[in-house]
């Protein structure tokens, strides 16, 4: 009896060279389809759900699947899952060695062509409608503010170190500040003995009611109450020493929008002072909380501010016992 054996050819293994030319030509793909570079474009500075994105683009959701899952795959972005839903951002850092110069060129080419109007009119409308979710749950839930907010961060968890980065803040003078969604008032009595005039803006007026009756229980008088969003006209001419924003941007449509709107009210040499939540998943916070991002990451935060003109200063990060950690970030003119 005979038995024969067969010889295996050893698997060729890829080289550096071949992986390289592979991850060009999946970016190349990925990026040569008008509707996958305008799905790039709407999610330059938003990360959307799947079905939004439908809204947006007016397309059924197998089709559009497809499209994302080619960008996913060439690494043009990332996603992340909250409860059933994938929701999907640029990935900034998803490209092979000596790729990445070519996906920036390509973002930057891409956030230059402007939207067709259509596309541009249902993306304001979701921004509107995300907007006025927001509001409505503050408005519903202004009793239950505090409470809320401790499901996840409590004030006297970062009020102390919030306030002494103020403290310790290079600020040439200390007249003018600008606190955009005070909420109960609790950071204005640490913010009006410190300035000369404070500005406390918030467009839920039920909240801004409760600062202003905190304020005056306290018995402040050099704040000024304004009810309206970082574009309203009472900001004309503004010129702030210091803007704080303490866990306001993840219940915000646009936060780039935010931090631009507020760096073209600096005055030389001032300062935003950012507290907010890094990145997580509990996907529980945007009905509970009124959450319209779960976090941001530290990386991402620091692009936006770049992009509004302004230059890291100082950061600092807190663990909270029930798994999250905010971000403390101060921000200035370059």
């Amino acid at each position: 009896m005979t038995t024969s054996t067969t010889v295996r050819a050893p698997r060729a293994v890829a080289s550096e060279a071949d992986l390289q030319l592979s991850a060009l030509a999946t970016l190349c793909k990925a990026s040569a389809d008008p509707l996958r570079l305008q799905v790039l474009r709407v999610l330059r500075e938003d990360s959307f759900g799947v079905s939004e994105l439908c809204s947006i683009f007016d397309i059924r959701q197998p089709a559009l699947s497809h499209h994302l899952k080619v960008l996913a795959n060439s690494g043009l972005v990332a996603t992340r899952r909250e409860g059933n839903s994938i929701f999907y951002r640029r990935n900034g850092l998803g490209q092979r060695p000596g790729l990445e110069a070519l996906q920036r060129k390509l973002f930057t080419t891409v956030d230059a062509i402007e939207l067709p109007r259509a596309v541009a009119r249902r993306l304001e409308e979701l921004h509107r409608r995300r907007e006025e979710n927001s509001r409505n749950f503050f408005r519903d839930n202004a009793a239950k503010f505090r409470q809320q907010q401790d499901l996840i961060a409590s004030y006297e968890q970062y009020a102390d170190t919030v306030a002494q980065m103020l403290r310790d803040a290079p600020l040439a003078r200390r007249e003018t500040v600008l606190e955009v969604g005070p909420g109960d008032g609790a950071f204005l009595l640490e913010l009006a003995p410190a300035f000369a005039r404070v500005v406390a803006l918030d467009n839920a007026r039920v909240m801004l009611e409760q600062a202003r009756e905190r304020a005056a229980q306290a018995g402040l008088d050099n704040i000024d109450f304004i009810c309206g969003d970082t574009g309203a006209a009472e900001l004309a001419g503004l010129q702030a020493d210091c803007v704080v924003i303490n866990m306001v941007l993840h219940h915000t449509p646009s936060p780039v929008d935010i931090l631009r709107d507020v760096a073209a009210l600096l005055a030389p040499g001032g300062v935003v002072l950012v507290t907010d939540l890094c990145r997580h998943d509990q996907g529980w916070a945007r009905e509970n909380c009124g959450d319209l991002w779960l976090g941001f990451d530290p990386q991402q935060l620091g692009d936006w501010a770049r992009q509004a003109g302004l230059a890291d200063i100082a950061s600092e990060y807190l663990a909270q016992r029930n798994g999250f950690q905010i971000q403390v970030r101060l921000f200035g003119r370059p």
